[in-house]
């Protein structure tokens, strides 16, 4: 039996869960999700818990039977308390900023780079070099966060660039110079 699986979900009060067939609607005081998951998967409701079963041990089965639960688990957190991911600027002169719908960001190129905020995201700039991304779609959160971290990953020599929070990134030393 898949560990991640046969575990319940809490329903948090405030979230609304509304199965049809294979298609969930998820609604919070956040906002609302719905998706669509395989047939074979039995989704069951029940006080305050959410089930999954599921009908062989095959091995496809035992693969949906844990990204189900895991799905549908990122569905109620997301519509009850929302997703996030930090990311930090490293550099001289590196920096970001949200105007409207559009976050800008200054990376050392010889031209700012734009990003248009996807819908169902929110992205801001307390400090100049770090933004918060938060969503209530876990997918689309660390999608975004990744998409934004792809224009300047952290270099290995001076560390500039953009970097999660907490992210570590190994250093290597520079040119060793020439012995006389």
């Amino acid at each position: 039996m898949s560990r991640i699986g046969k575990m319940p979900i809490p329903i948090p009060p405030g979230v609304e869960v509304t199965i049809d067939g294979s298609r969930v609607k998820v609604k919070g005081p956040k906002g609302e999700l719905e998706r669509e998951f395989s047939p074979r998967m039995k989704i069951i409701k029940e006080e305050g818990l959410l089930r999954v079963e599921r009908p062989t041990d095959s091995k496809q089965d035992k693969s949906l039977h844990g990204l189900t639960r895991a799905l549908l688990a990122n569905m109620v957190e997301g519509v009850s308390q929302g997703f996030q991911k930090v990311l930090d600027i490293v550099g001289v002169g590196y920096r970001a900023d949200v105007k409207g719908k559009v976050l800008h960001l200054q990376l050392g190129f010889s031209h700012p780079v734009e990003y248009p905020i996807p819908e169902g995201v929110e992205i801001e700039c307390p400090i100049a070099t770090r933004i918060v991304v938060q969503g209530i779609d876990k997918e689309k959160v660390g999608q975004v966060a990744a998409e934004i971290r792809a224009f300047r990953p952290p270099e290995p020599y001076k560390g500039k660039g953009i970097r999660y929070e907490g992210e570590e990134v190994r250093r290597k030393a520079g040119k060793a110079g020439r012995a006389k």
